[in-house]
């Protein structure tokens, strides 16, 4: 229960320090800073060493593409039946295609699981998080009219390899294989859970509301497939290929998670709409709230 009482502080406190100007505008970058350069590597080499490793963790990693496929095919008739540009449809494929898998989804498996359990999470976050970086930029790009810069393999591939969460699960991948890394257990352990409590003060200073009664049914379109359908898939591919226990749990859970933050720089960069994507962004954790605990009922039942 006190993980519970941690987000909603968190959050509401990130909500009233920026209704007060109590930090300046742009602190959550930052905060931001610290939870991608430090904390998140820090969660990789606390929980990666220890993964069990099988053919069935495959499908933490499978369960990304699950919902980005999914997500094509429902935005992309969407978007055909309401005839809209490909500015906006690209605005909704990055909505609806990427999920929020470390900064809501970390804290919310700790909330409501184990938190070892954020060994089977980060697989699923370092995939997602590549998908956004290779097919994220080319549909935010396809999106820009005016965007002329080529889409090119070596940039996607710079941006892959510079990310630091990326490198800190490489890292732990190979060192382990070599080294016993409990010895600097304690060490992880006090960086990581600093990435709950930060993340979530991060969201809070993100929020916006403004302006959602004239975007109420492209928000109910991406809410109702970010929250509902997108899981409702992973969960019956997990059925499908016999998946049980923790990974099958997780990897559904995950796949539950609102609209990926980042999602909203990468629309300020190619121009899309940032102001849907924002508007997107912050409904969505609010209702994630209550769908994440519908889920986890669903799923205790299934697992």
């Amino acid at each position: 229960m006190e993980n519970f009482f941690i987000i909603l502080i968190c959050i509401i406190s990130g909500l009233l320090f920026k209704k007060y100007n109590l930090v300046p505008k742009d602190a959550h970058k930052g905060i931001n800073t610290w939870i991608l350069y430090i904390a998140l590597p820090a969660v990789s080499f606390k929980y990666i060493p220890h993964i069990s490793w099988s053919w069935s963790m495959l499908f933490p990693a499978l369960s990304a593409f699950i919902v980005f496929i999914g997500a094509y095919v429902f935005v992309s008739i969407y978007c055909k039946y309401k005839n809209y540009s490909s500015r906006t449809k690209s605005s909704l494929l990055i909505a609806n295609a990427f999920s929020n898998t470390s900064f809501i989804g970390f804290p919310l498996i700790m909330a409501y699981y184990d938190a070892k359990d954020l060994s089977i999470a980060i697989i699923c976050d370092q995939v997602m998080f590549v998908l956004l970086s290779s097919l994220g930029i080319i549909i935010a790009m396809k999106g820009n009219p005016k965007e002329t810069s080529e889409i090119s393999p070596k940039i996607i591939f710079k941006k892959l390899v510079s990310f630091p969460p990326f490198i800190g699960c490489l890292c732990a991948l190979v060192l382990s294989q070599f080294f016993d890394l409990n010895f600097a257990t304690p060490f992880f352990d006090k960086l990581a859970a600093t990435v709950g409590p930060l993340a979530l003060f991060s969201v809070g200073l993100q929020l916006t509301f403004k302006g959602w009664q004239k975007t109420i049914n492209q928000i109910s379109f991406t809410l109702c497939y970010k929250l509902l359908i997108g899981p409702a898939l992973v969960l019956c591919c997990a059925i499908l290929c016999n998946i049980s226990g923790s990974i099958g749990k997780i990897s559904v859970f995950e796949a539950a998670m609102p609209t990926l933050v980042t999602g909203s720089l990468i629309a300020e960069q190619y121009n899309l709409n940032v102001k849907l994507v924002n508007l997107i962004i912050g409904v969505g954790i609010l209702f994630s709230f209550i769908s994440t605990a519908i889920w986890y009922f669903v799923l205790a039942q299934v697992f």
